[in-house]
């Protein structure tokens, strides 16, 4: 007897732990799957943050790259990069929501075996219950202690119904349980859906932001491509007025050349002649300025104060795609600079542009310096003037920009001016 009710008991009690341990190893799967996706969520939750930052900051920096018209190169290379990292944004949002997909239909599969799980202890209990008071539904320990028809018999009954009433109320404690983590779990699938919608709102807010940042960029490419366009226009238009005076130049040059010629000066090359019938005592003090210039070359002073060299001496390709010889150097000067003769020698020619700035020649014997893009002259056509003496002021440009140009001529060759100056 004693051996068939341990035997009895046993079973319930390992059956009661294999209960146990099945439910465990049924929950063991959800709980670990849900701490995995839990890193990688934090992962991409981490490089959200960061992508927001670098947002952030392209937004600081376009905001300052708007504050001046000059910088709409500038402009589009910032919203293109902010552009790239509202697509990563928005991939980053798709990302967590791929994995939020997976962790509720997840937590949704655990429900679902839960709720089968509490509905199967539910019946088994009911199965208990039914079985311990089926044939009497008013029945208690005394009442079955009185029904009995042996002790022995009395003795088994009472400890079978004790061992179900400890079974049932376990059960019973059981179902509770799980059911507050169906609860729990349910709250937890609700909290997923909410943040799934949040983050659906955010998805949508992201992409209208990339729409309008994409429609943004192509409102500045045309405007830059307009500018662009504006720009190639005006330096062609610059290049031609400076194709134009340099024409100028060059045939006040020649005239230059040829009345020296005729006077018994220098040749085309720069040489010196001497006319028919004279002595070279004639053209002695030409030759001595020629000698001066020379005695000159690589000590000469700047003509101006300059900000910046345009464009040096020789040939050049400008901004507008084209090329041009450059028969001086260019200067970027301030409005109003004072310029100077770089060595000593007589005014030559005082002439105004088509564009309506002023130039300077100045004649050192065979040797002639340009002195071009001046807006006031204070000097006249014959003046004897000394290195350093003053010629005229920087005049300001139809773009409001100031340049300055100086040319060494050496008869009908232009020389390089760097060579001349210190």
């Amino acid at each position: 007897m004693n051996s068939a009710r341990c035997s009895k008991c046993d079973i319930c009690v390992t059956g009661r732990r294999l209960v146990a341990a099945a439910l465990l190893l049924l929950l063991l799967p959800v709980m670990t799957a849900g701490s995995a996706c839990g890193q990688t969520k934090r992962q991409l939750e981490k490089e959200k943050s960061l992508i927001e930052k670098e947002i952030a900051r392209l937004n600081t920096e376009l905001s300052k790259a708007k504050s001046s018209s000059k910088k709409s190169t500038a402009q589009i290379n910032l919203l293109n990069k902010r552009i790239d990292e509202r697509n990563r944004l928005i991939s980053n949002i798709n990302g967590q929501m791929t994995l939020l997909d997976g962790q509720i239909g997840r937590t949704q599969d655990s429900l679902t075996l839960m709720r089968n799980q509490i509905d199967s202890m539910k019946a088994e209990y009911a199965k208990v219950v039914r079985t311990l008071y089926g044939l009497q539904p008013n029945a208690t320990a005394l009442a079955l202690l009185f029904d009995s028809r042996s002790y022995n018999y009395t003795y088994l009954k009472m400890k079978y119904f004790r061992e179900y009433s400890r079974y049932r109320k376990y059960q019973a404690t059981m179902i509770s349980r799980k059911e507050r983590k169906f609860e729990d779990m349910s709250l937890d699938l609700q909290r997923q859906r909410n943040e799934k919608s949040s983050l659906l709102a955010q998805e949508r807010r992201q992409k209208e932001a990339l729409a309008r940042e994409q429609k943004q960029q192509q409102q500045n490419l045309t405007t830059s491509q307009q500018q662009e366009r504006d720009l190639r226009n005006k330096i062609s238009k610059k290049e031609q007025q400076k194709r134009n005076l340099q024409a100028q130049i060059q045939k006040l040059i020649n005239e230059e050349v040829a009345k020296s010629a005729k006077k018994g000066g220098a040749d085309k090359s720069g040489k010196v002649n001497v006319p028919t019938g004279k002595t070279a005592s004639t053209v002695t003090p030409t030759d001595a300025a020629s000698a001066d210039f020379v005695a000159a070359k690589g000590r000469m002073p700047w003509p101006v104060y300059y900000k910046s060299v345009a464009r040096e001496y020789g040939l050049y390709t400008h901004a507008s795609g084209g090329q041009n010889r450059n028969y001086g150097i260019d200067l970027v000067c301030t409005p109003g600079a004072k310029v100077q003769a770089v060595c000593a020698g007589t005014v030559s020619r005082v002439f105004t542009t088509p564009y309506d700035t002023k130039g300077v020649l100045v004649r050192h014997g065979a040797y002639i310096t340009v002195y071009a893009g001046l807006g006031n002259v204070s000097v006249a056509q014959g003046a004897k003037v000394t290195a350093g003496q003053a010629l005229g002021t920087v005049a300001v440009g139809d773009d409001k920009t100031s340049e300055f140009s100086f040319q060494v001529w050496c008869g009908e060759n232009a020389l390089n001016p760097r060579n001349w100056l210190k």
